[in-house]
């Protein structure tokens, strides 16, 4: 099976963020998206939409146009959600999003109109129903097929960091699970997601896709949810580990530390290095550490088992990748790592409210606020408005 690939022109960026649809007087997700994209049809309708469904009716998805940096894309996701907030205020619902909503319970959600998600229940039945649940991804271009598998071989090591700095869902039906990210663990459940195969070229993933068709574990390619994937008509490496990010700004941090990271690899495949292989029990092992502990996490550096804390990898990570942000343009935008590490993850900032005293609709507004104000709100905000993460 051949699977042709569209290449990019340099390290192009496509993000797609998640939204909530949360109603201002309960705080509880509201089951309104299509009745909100048929208020704003310059964004949800047309050859390339900028707003449209996801699975539930409580979520509304936004997609930038291609773009050359870091700041043009979150200029582009601003720009939609002005437009949306001027749609949902009137109905009395706010935008927010985390990787869970602290409170709704998934059992009351209801399922956008589309063919492809009611096949996707009948396929998955309990799996799927739950999946109430957010996220961001980040596209990034890449010019050439071969270099594709094994820059994403490469990212693979880097999964933890990923769910680390975003990790924004402690909370799941009103109850704190414990974990830095339940979404990890909710979507993770599907058969095709999780972190990608490692495999040794773009012949193995055409073969590898071939046979899941002809088993019938899938009907195309789209749904293979990995974590990191190819998305061979975009011409990109699509990461799809973050959690739901609340601010523009770490959703910024999130496509500057991708784009950098494809961008070095590519570079390097250049220079004729072997990009890094890591092991597949180091991939799933880091990947759960992330989603217990998060930024608190011990993450295995090797695959003798050294390990070493997350933040202190994730401050050296954003020092060695500062010289290729400042050549694309980023490097503002990569900073916010020092802040997030400062001033905690979204998980951190959720559970600081409730020691502050405060109620999981406490955090449902502060990530309201988050969204609205582009800024951390690290207290309970009924004592005091965050802190501001300028």
């Amino acid at each position: 099976m051949a699977i042709d690939f569209n290449p990019s022109r340099g390290a192009t960026l496509g993000v797609e963020w998640e939204l909530q649809l949360v109603d201002r007087l309960t705080r509880h997700l509201r089951q309104d998206a299509k009745d909100v994209l048929g208020a704003v049809p310059d964004l949800s309708e047309g050859p390339r939409p900028k707003a449209m469904h996801e699975l539930m009716q409580s979520q509304v998805e936004i997609i930038t146009d291609v773009c050359h940096t870091v700041a043009e894309a979150v200029q582009d996701l601003k720009k939609s959600i002005d437009r949306l907030t001027e749609a949902v205020e009137p109905r009395g619902i706010a935008l927010a999003c985390t990787g869970t909503h602290a409170i709704s319970d998934w059992r009351d959600a209801v399922y956008a109109p589309s063919q492809r998600y009611v096949e996707l229940v009948e396929d998955l039945q309990w799996l799927a129903r739950r999946i109430q649940t957010f996220g961001v991804h980040v596209h990034v271009g890449v010019k050439d097929r071969d270099k594709v598998i094994p820059i994403v071989n490469a990212l693979a090591a880097y999964l933890p960091h990923f769910l680390a700095l975003t990790a924004s869902s402690p909370y799941w039906g009103g109850q704190d699970t414990g974990l830095a990210s339940s979404r990890a663990i909710v979507f993770g459940s599907l058969p095709t997601a999780g972190p990608p195969h490692l495999l040794a070229d773009w012949a193995e993933f055409e073969e590898y896709m071939d046979t899941l068709l002809r088993a019938g574990t899938i009907r195309s390619i789209k749904e293979v949810w990995w974590d990191i994937r190819p998305h061979p008509d975009f011409g990109t490496i699509e990461v799809r580990m973050f959690d739901g990010i609340p601010t523009p700004r770490e959703v910024g941090m999130v496509a500057a530390l991708t784009q950098c990271l494809v961008q070095q690899f590519d570079q390097q495949l250049d220079r004729g290095y072997t990009l890094p292989h890591p092991a597949a029990w180091v991939v799933r092992d880091n990947k759960w550490r992330a989603t217990r502990y998060g930024l608190d996490a011990d993450v295995i550096t090797d695959d003798h088992g050294s390990t070493a804390p997350m933040r202190d990898v994730l401050y050296e990570l954003q020092r060695e990748l500062e010289p290729v942000a400042e050549r694309l343009g980023c490097a503002d935008e990569l900073a916010v790592v020092t802040e997030v590490l400062e001033q905690g993850s979204s998980s951190e900032r959720q559970r600081a409210i409730l020691a502050d005293g405060g109620t999981l609709q406490d955090v449902v507004d502060a990530t309201v606020i988050e969204l609205a104000e582009d800024r951390f709100v690290t207290s309970n905000p009924n004592h005091e408005i965050g802190q501001s993460a300028t």
